[in-house]
């Protein structure tokens, strides 16, 4: 399926949701630290139920550590700052679909690294700031997933 990577996540119950979005979409959800707040976080179990016990996630302790400890196919990041709209990518199985923290986003060296092509935005109305993370993660692997029928394959 897809992999869904949080570079340095603030706010556990956006996590707690990505959890349960993970378990009921097979894919496998990791967090690169600094994470902003700790694993057994009450309001990121509140969130994430009893999902935790089906999601598969990985925490690394930094980017570089995750780009070699971790096998995907192609490597996108989303941002509000990117131009291509996120249905222009053609999502393949393995993927990897990377997100920033919640205040400030990734960081311009990462979107750089990456490339235009990799570096997908969700359009909003003008003058707007940003998406919720979890609802943003959401949109996209449902993107991802409907691209490729829903299939687990």
């Amino acid at each position: 399926m897809f992999h869904i990577v949080l570079f340095e996540p603030e706010i556990p119950p956006n996590t707690g949701n990505i959890i349960r979005l993970a378990a009921n979409t097979a894919c496998q959800l990791h967090l690169i630290e600094p994470l902003g707040f700790e694993l057994e976080d009450k309001r990121l179990r509140r969130a994430g139920l009893d999902y935790q016990e089906w999601a598969q996630v990985k925490r690394y302790r930094d980017f570089n550590n995750f780009k070699y400890a971790c096998k995907f196919n192609n490597l996108y990041a989303f941002s509000t700052k990117a131009r291509p709209c996120y249905t222009t990518a053609r999502f393949e199985p393995e993927d990897a679909l990377l997100f920033g923290p919640e205040t400030r986003g990734l960081p311009a060296n990462i979107l750089k690294s990456l490339g235009s092509d990799n570096c997908l935005r969700i359009p909003m109305v003008a003058n707007s700031r940003s998406l919720n993370l979890s609802n943003t993660v959401a949109i996209v692997v449902y993107e991802a997933w409907r691209q490729l029928d829903f299939s687990l394959d």
